[in-house]
């Protein structure tokens, strides 16, 4: 029943990518050797190791636009690197991997993986302005990443951030992700969960800023404009009413008129009036259809 993991130690690894000075040998070193260990992951969501021609799509681009700082920038990824050391954030990572996997396997639920591979990686604080430089990844069940450019708000947030991910992981070990067929209901319910998650173990004063920067009459109005959409898919247009329309624009998708992160912060709402309406906790949720989520909530239906 237990779930095991895996530790990347990636502050070596940045420490040999910063000895190399050749720009072509350190790409090769970041995409050999620091996401080897995430080649599944990668595969799965389509993004080649390395492109087959000049200057293509590959882990190196897709990684720059999650928001990674970029390897030849050798300031950054120090400065970082020394702020992540500071202050323990491996051993802060490690605790909270092993307190998920407890809770999660205590209530009788598994990650479908073999073990847990986590990464920690130094962000690009301009790319992730919004998010107050830092994000991460679980959508694939074995696979955790979390990037990061420590400051005075995110740093006690790493915990949640990683739970967050993680409640990704055990979700879609029972329910399928169609990422073309995603729904924006399905979407919400997803994040509404991780942050469920994340609050029941570590506070809501722990959450990020995709649900805590939202004013109650602005999550009103995202609670209207979600709730005419909710059955509107496509990955594109999904991410539209999640992330609000000032990442839509930087993106190119379609701006709806909705603020940042307004789909997290419904998500929350939804599936917090979800559990409180019908007495159930957060691992009980996690069990149940996203159509049953939306529903039971109530929020609708107004």
């Amino acid at each position: 029943m237990y779930n095991t993991y895996k530790f990347i130690n990636t502050f070596e690894q940045y420490e040999e990518l910063l000895s190399i000075s050749d720009i072509e040998e350190r790409r090769d070193y970041f995409r050999y050797n620091m996401m080897s260990p995430f080649k599944d992951m990668w595969n799965l969501i389509n993004v080649p190791i390395k492109a087959k021609q000049e200057n293509g799509y590959d882990v190196l681009m897709a990684t720059k636009m999650l928001g990674y700082a970029d390897i030849s920038n050798d300031k950054q990824i120090q400065l970082g690197l020394s702020l992540l050391k500071e202050n323990n954030a491996y051993v802060v990572a490690e605790n909270t991997i092993k307190t998920c996997i407890e809770k999660a396997n205590k209530a009788g639920l598994k990650v479908n993986a073999d073990e847990i591979k986590f990464g920690m990686y130094v962000a690009n604080p301009d790319k992730l302005k919004l998010q107050q430089g830092y994000t991460g990844f679980g959508g694939i069940p074995g696979f955790i990443t979390v990037n990061i450019y420590p400051n005075d708000y995110n740093l006690s947030k790493i915990p949640a951030v990683i739970a967050h991910e993680f409640h990704h992981n055990i979700r879609f070990s029972y329910f399928d992700w169609d990422h073309g067929n995603v729904t924006v209901g399905d979407y919400i319910v997803i994040e509404g969960l991780a942050d469920s998650f994340a609050k029941e173990l570590y506070g809501t004063e722990q959450l990020g800023p995709w649900v805590t920067s939202i004013e109650r009459d602005d999550l009103e109005y995202s609670i209207y404009v979600i709730g005419e959409a909710l059955n509107i898919k496509g990955f594109s247009e999904v991410s539209s009413y999640m992330f609000g329309d000032e990442i839509a624009k930087h993106e190119g998708y379609k701006p709806v008129g909705l603020s940042f992160g307004a789909g997290y912060a419904v998500g929350d709402e939804v599936v917090q009036s979800f559990m409180k309406k019908n007495n159930k906790t957060i691992y009980e949720t996690t069990l149940i259809s996203s159509n049953e989520i939306i529903n039971g909530s109530e929020l609708f239906s107004l």
